[in-house]
């Protein structure tokens, strides 16, 4: 305890951009960590992605359990009940996409189209919510896709079913993203993250059904480091976030590429090539650049109203 007390002391010492960058460090490792158990549990093991999404899904809650206790449950009331439920099968449907292309296409294939998620939503926020897109933007939107074809090569190679799944689940996650920037006009993120894992466990229980079989207790530990892993990366990130300017922080975010290499390389015996480095990094950039893009645009219009 006095150990874990120093370490907070000693952390709290340290500047808020650099305690930001080390959090997205520690988030973007747990992602891939997360995704390569899913991997091997859903490739070597034979349980199935939907399965998974659905223990990833439920257990969560019991990660979430301190908090709502602390809380004494408050993040629980809402006036937004119907979008969250939108939200949730909206979700559910992303998850199910992710997991099961993540059990059939290379981790680092697989991390890398994942980057083009905010590209979709930078689309659908222009159609949606009426942001106005400008041309540097448009440039940077047109770079992140043509890094997704340098990845896939249409044309060239045959494009597997995971690819395609992968980048189908990107497009519905990014519907996702759009519901959560309504609810977070109104709700806490506490309350946005709870009840993603209410709705999401019948959701994705209801695909799962087709599939299942119970988990032997070697599966059931991998499935709860799984919920661990993703409930504590997503905080992580979160807290980095706030704590840091998007400009800051999201570059170290393009570690996850790294360690996918390397843990793909270790575990799966899966050697990433050229494409797939060139292609990330360009829709890598172009999303970074996005999302500090829209983080100034933010600041200014605050400063304006102010």
């Amino acid at each position: 305890m006095s150990y874990l007390h120093s370490l907070k002391l000693y952390s709290a010492r340290l500047p808020a951009p650099v305690r930001g960058v080390l959090l997205m460090a520690v988030a973007a490792a747990m992602f891939v960590c997360m995704h390569a158990i899913i991997r091997d549990l859903g490739k070597n093991e034979g349980l199935h992605p939907f399965e998974i999404a659905f223990f990833r899904s439920f257990l969560g809650l019991f990660v979430l359990a301190p908090l709502l206790i602390r809380q004494r449950f408050r993040p629980l009331h809402t006036n937004n009940l119907k979008l969250l439920f939108l939200r949730g099968a909206v979700n559910s449907a992303a998850m199910l996409m992710f997991f099961y292309g993540l059990s059939v296409t290379p981790l680092a294939e697989a991390t890398a189209l994942g980057f083009t998620a905010p590209l979709f939503a930078t689309l659908l926020a222009m159609l949606f919510l009426g942001e106005v897109v400008r041309l540097r933007r448009w440039i940077a939107i047109l770079i992140g896709f043509a890094g997704t074809l340098v990845i896939i090569r249409p044309g060239m190679v045959d494009v597997g079913l995971g690819p395609l799944l992968i980048l189908a689940a990107t497009v519905v996650w990014s519907f996702a993203l759009i519901i959560i920037k309504f609810l977070t006009r109104t709700e806490s993120s506490v309350t946005i993250t709870v009840y993603a894992s209410i709705f999401l466990s019948p959701f994705t229980l209801a695909a799962a059904a087709f599939f299942w079989r119970w988990p032997t207790p070697e599966e059931a530990g991998w499935l709860c480091l799984i919920a661990l892993l993703g409930t504590v990366a997503q905080t992580a990130m979160n807290q980095s976030l706030k704590l840091a300017d998007a400009s800051v922080v999201l570059p170290v975010d393009f570690s996850k590429l790294i360690w996918a290499a390397f843990i793909g390389f270790v575990i799966f015996e899966e050697l990433p090539d050229i494409y797939t480095w060139i292609g990330g990094a360009m829709i890598f950039v172009s999303t970074t650049y996005i999302a500090v893009r829209e983080s100034r645009l933010k600041k200014q219009a605050a400063k304006a109203a102010a």
